[in-house]
């Protein structure tokens, strides 16, 4: 099985969980009803929308990856 492709979505994605698990927290300790609250589940509805795209864009990367490899070994058979 081939290893995930350590590119800038996998980087991404890290850094928007650690924003959405911050906003959570803060969240918490937020009055409910208040703007900031309003403000924060804005903010953690945002940020899932970009894990969605950054898993997209991520599963791409592998797959291209992955039809890069294939490629190299078929081109390596025609070799030998």
């Amino acid at each position: 099985m081939m290893k995930a492709n350590s590119g800038l979505a996998n980087i991404g994605i890290e850094r928007i969980l650690e924003l959405s698990a911050d906003a959570h927290i803060q969240r918490r300790w937020t009055a409910k009803d208040s703007p900031e609250f309003h403000k924060l589940t804005g903010a953690i509805a945002a940020y899932g929308k970009t894990l969605e795209l950054l898993t997209a864009l991520q599963q791409r990367e592998e797959f291209y990856a992955m039809v890069d490899e294939l490629e190299m070994m078929g081109a390596l058979q025609l070799v030998h």
